[in-house]
């Protein structure tokens, strides 16, 4: 994984000096290799979004959540901005263009605008709205703040994204088992990370839903409680196995 980093780190930093998406399509291969290593595979169920700009909307439940919808589809991520001084994984995220918010009232203005310049340059955008991560088990409640992007200037469309890990080592993940790969509340890393990868391969399920054209909702709140109720039921239908006929599946 070191290496793999190392190498990728040398060669996103030339690719972000220079025009083309380049550093887009390079930010995928990157997350692919990391779940190679990491024995993450993941089941896509529909397609992501050809439209750009894009802003994706996913539930959350742990950090294999950024390698896998990393790996599966382009666009910057939103981060908590402690993340930009963590060592060796802050860098990453820098090169890999994530946006740092404190989601702080006196300051969710000015991130917004950074946001919307990213999206009128096209980039797509991946947000978390739950604020934090879950325990695999259920979708926490969506914050609604950073949705104004959807009625913004660049006018994206919207695509949520419902991603459920469903089997571990070869077999189908029991509900006791999600604990061991989400990662949230007072967790510590080093534990949680030392458990995980004595185990040999994990599958991610990710479902598209149908993308949304602006204008689809007449306001951020409204369009947060759908895209809440939509990904939370559909969630629950992943872990039960209910949602493999939802769109075609294609193995990474």
């Amino acid at each position: 994984m070191l290496l793999w980093s190392l190498l990728a780190i040398c060669v996103q930093a030339v690719l972000l000096a220079l025009p083309g998406r380049g550093k887009v399509w390079f930010a995928r291969f990157f997350w692919r290799g990391v779940g190679r290593i990491l024995g993450l595979r993941l089941r896509l169920l529909g397609e992501y979004s050809r439209h750009r700009p894009t802003l994706f909307v996913a539930n959350h439940c742990s950090w294999l959540d950024i390698v896998a919808l990393g790996a599966a589809m382009p666009g910057c991520f939103i981060a908590k901005a402690e993340i930009a001084n963590w060592p060796g994984i802050g860098l990453i995220a820098k090169l890999g263009r994530t946006v740092f918010v404190s989601r702080s009232r006196r300051t969710v203005a000015q991130e917004q605008r950074v946001l919307e310049r990213n999206l009128e340059r096209g980039d797509n955008i991946i947000l978390f709205p739950e604020g934090t991560t879950s325990d695999g088990n259920r979708v926490l409640p969506f914050a609604s703040a950073f949705l104004t992007l959807a009625f913004g200037p660049a006018r994206p469309w919207v695509q949520p994204v419902t991603i459920v890990y469903d089997e571990l080592d070869g077999q189908q993940i029991r509900r006791g088992d999600r604990a061991e790969i989400a990662w949230y509340g007072g967790m510590n890393l080093a534990p949680h990370l030392k458990r995980l990868l004595r185990r040999h391969s994990l599958r991610a399920t990710i479902l598209f839903g149908e993308p949304l054209p602006p204008g689809s909702f007449a306001n951020r709140k409204a369009l947060s409680a759908a895209l809440e109720r939509l990904i939370s039921q559909n969630a629950a239908a992943m872990r039960q196995g209910r949602a493999l006929a939802a769109g075609s599946a294609a193995q990474t």
